[in-house]
């Protein structure tokens, strides 16, 4: 049986190119509750750490659709949407965000 680690790991690789997905929603696929939301980013990012390559972390938004962006990662980021044919709007936010949002079954 996997860990929830396992699963989030399993579950953000599959989030495919041009579509996002929110920590919620990976919390939720994973089968945790909304507050486990709060750990996505780090889990991902210890598995990054650890030799975890090909993490769509561009992908990975918050529930209103704005995505995360800081100055170290921005020009790849918004290079990375673009490639996508995710549009952002002047706030960081997802303009066709109930378009592009993927849903796990």
């Amino acid at each position: 049986m996997q860990t929830f680690t396992e699963r989030v790991i399993k579950i953000a690789l599959a989030i495919p190119p041009g579509r996002v997905t929110t920590y919620g929603r990976i919390a939720r696929a994973a089968g945790a509750g909304p507050m486990a939301s709060q750990s996505i980013t780090n889990i991902l990012g210890k598995a990054y750490m650890a030799g975890v390559k090909g993490i769509p972390f561009h992908r990975i938004v918050y529930a209103d659709g704005k995505i995360w962006v800081n100055e170290e990662y921005k020009k790849k980021r918004l290079a990375l949407y673009k490639k996508e044919g995710i549009k952002l709007d002047k706030n960081n936010r997802i303009l066709n965000f109930r378009d592009v949002l993927f849903e796990y079954k």
